[in-house]
């Protein structure tokens, strides 16, 4: 892996566009205990929330190369942050389950479009330095998911409505784009005459598409109930569950700035298998903690697990791609929505059943199968190959 990039314009744009749609990730997953006490519904009903992030990310998956082949991969990318804005206001000024549900799924569809094109857009643009760029942009974005369960975190404990600190993505998204305009015009797509990528893709890349639905489950069902298990089993308020998260994001920032450092000896797989075993015993540790500096440091070591994952095993997908990253990351996109659509789902279902303690043995399960999917289908030269195919 190179390591060494030029931090340039294109590349603060892209990170700030996935920084500003983390920042609502962060206020919205850890916000689901304060969500659900604000409607009165179940465990059940709040986890439909990101089942609807969840359908949102397979519509984006579905259409994603057709609309990359009709505006190209920048436009798309903020026609999905305009979109994702007019989510969260809808999310913001409804009160109604059904409306929240419906504002979901509008937000979900532009942070599907613009972190799909985060991964494309990089690759493309730096070559074999991709995979570092990459978690480094996630790194910045991880910077706004912290910003953003902090901010939403403080809200709790105020007579403030916590909703309305999730408002902030509209004037920096309209600030950023004030900030590029030039770079916004200064290009134009030209569609691509053989059309929008299409085909069959290999056995092995599905396969590895199976492990990425069992690393997205493990995060987006760590991010909307650990709060909860953390309120359950140690018995604080509901804004300090919600601010203790702030571990798991910092984890993440950090795994995903120093991460590319720290690993780049180890080859493509066992790096993704190390952050794995890491996330597996975080998980073990908070688990069975009864104790919040305990268990802070388990949703720390969680974060760090976590955070390389998404950049790791995109660019095993790209690498079994055939050629046809867009179509890749589209396919990605499914697997993502599905995660998101299941797992916070199922964890509350299985709570409101069975206690949300027992539901969380679900992700210790899910890492192990994420591990077989690395072990059963490696990936020989996947840097290098996956950053070529991202250049045809």
């Amino acid at each position: 892996m190179t390591l060494t990039f030029k931090r340039d314009t294109v590349f603060w744009t892209i990170s700030m566009q996935v920084a500003i749609v983390n920042f609502y990730l962060g206020g919205f997953g850890p916000g689901q205990p304060l969500l659900r006490a604000d409607q009165g519904t179940s465990l059940t009903v709040a986890g439909l929330h990101g089942t609807a992030m969840g359908i949102a990310s397979i519509i984006a998956g579905f259409v994603n190369a057709r609309l990359v082949h009709i505006f190209g991969r920048k436009k798309l990318t903020w026609l999905g942050l305009i979109l994702f804005c007019v989510g969260v206001f809808i999310f913001v000024i409804s009160p109604p389950v059904q409306l929240t549900l419906f504002a979901t799924l509008l937000s979900g569809l532009g942070i599907s479009t613009v972190v799909n094109n985060m991964v494309t857009r990089l690759s493309n643009h730096l070559g074999p330095k991709a995979p570092h760029a990459i978690a480094q942009a996630s790194g910045i974005a991880s910077a706004g998911y912290i910003l953003g369960t902090i901010l939403i975190g403080t809200l709790a404990g105020t007579s403030i409505s916590w909703r309305l600190g999730l408002l902030l993505v509209i004037p920096v998204a309209i600030g950023l784009a004030i900030a590029v305009r030039g770079n916004l015009l200064e290009e134009a797509h030209v569609q691509d005459a053989s059309g929008p990528q299409s085909g069959k893709l290999s056995r092995a890349y599905w396969i590895a598409w199976a492990g990425f639905f069992a690393c997205i489950c493990t995060e987006f069902g760590t991010t909307f109930w650990a709060a909860a298990l953390l309120r359950d089993r140690v018995g604080s308020t509901a804004a300090i569950a919600t601010l203790a998260i702030v571990a798991f994001g910092i984890g993440m920032g950090l795994g995903r700035w120093f991460g590319g450092l720290a690993l780049q000896r180890l080859h493509l797989d066992i790096q993704a298998i190390t952050l794995m075993t890491i996330q597996f015993a975080g998980f073990i540790i908070f688990w069975f903690s009864h104790n919040m500096l305990l268990s802070l440091f388990a949703l720390f070591a969680m974060g760090l697990g976590v955070s390389m994952q998404f950049a790791l095993v995109s660019i095993r997908l790209i690498a079994l791609s055939d050629g046809r990253p867009d179509l890749a990351m589209g396919r990605s996109s499914l697997a993502a929505g599905l995660a998101i659509a299941l797992a916070p789902f199922i964890l509350g279902l299985l709570g409101d059943n069975f206690g949300i303690s027992r539901a969380y043995v679900m992700v210790p399960i899910l890492i192990v199968f994420a591990v077989a999917s690395i072990v059963f289908v490696p990936t020989e030269r996947a840097q290098s190959r996956g950053a070529r195919e991202l250049q045809n």
